[in-house]
């Protein structure tokens, strides 16, 4: 009830500030800051009734309690005052929650400790496998940065090798495709010249024959006068024979 009386007392007050606000709008600033003071007060005589009424409230509780049947049974089967009885019963009731608390932690925080402890492990080894393998990378790096030197020397040499095994297949190539023009040409030439020779040979000939038969050609009467010479010839040598 004193909780509820504060929040009219605090609403009323608001509402009275409103209005004043609004007469006083057009009044000089000092006015306002008087209002905004009272508003402050009111505000925390609001909360300090607010205060007093939880505190109220829980005195109710801790009384109800304390007049409460199981307190006055508690008292009776133990023998003890109502107020011995309402502690007793305070102590009981932290007991029992300390118990459950105790139970629960024995119950659940050893497997949660012990996924727990299996996680930092597991996540320890992982750590130490790749911090491990980052060694051993860097390692690596380190001895191949230390023979980059001679790397490059060798790929220098192998490479100064293979420009001079393929320079000398390329001479070679060009020294056996010149050998061969020179031997296709020699054979075009050889070819030519027995050509050329066979046709000088022929032409040759054809001039003899027809410088021969110019100086053997005769006429007819040249034939007769060979003839008759030719008989007379046999006729003196065979005399004999025309007698029989």
């Amino acid at each position: 009830m004193s909780l509820i009386l504060a929040f009219a007392a605090v609403a009323q007050e608001q509402s009275s500030r409103s209005q004043n606000g609004k007469s006083s709008s057009s009044s000089n600033p000092r006015a306002e800051q008087k209002q905004e003071r009272k508003s402050d007060q009111s505000t925390s005589l609001a909360g300090e009734l607010a205060k007093e009424t939880r505190d109220a409230a829980g005195e109710d509780e801790n009384a109800q309690f304390k007049q409460s049947g199981s307190i006055r049974l508690l008292a009776r089967i133990t023998g003890l005052s109502q107020e011995h009885a309402y502690w007793l019963a305070v102590l009981l009731n932290f007991a029992v929650v300390a118990a459950a608390i105790v139970w629960a932690s024995k119950k659940y925080l050893p497997g949660i400790f012990r996924e727990r402890t299996a996680a930092i492990q597991k996540a320890m080894e992982e750590a130490r496998k790749a911090s491990a393998e980052a060694r051993a990378r860097l390692s690596e790096i380190e001895a191949r940065l230390s023979r980059l030197d001679v790397e490059i020397a060798d790929m220098r040499r192998q490479a100064e090798k293979e420009a001079a095994s393929e320079e000398a297949r390329i001479l070679a190539a060009a020294e056996a495709d010149k050998r061969k023009v020179i031997a296709s040409a020699e054979q075009e030439i050889t070819a030519a010249v027995k050509q050329a020779r066979r046709e000088l040979a022929a032409y040759a000939a054809d001039l003899a024959i027809a410088h021969a038969q110019k100086q053997i050609r005769v006429d007819a009467e040249s034939d007769q006068a060979l003839v008759r010479g030719f008989a007379e010839q046999l006729a003196a040598t065979n005399p004999g024979k025309d007698g029989n």
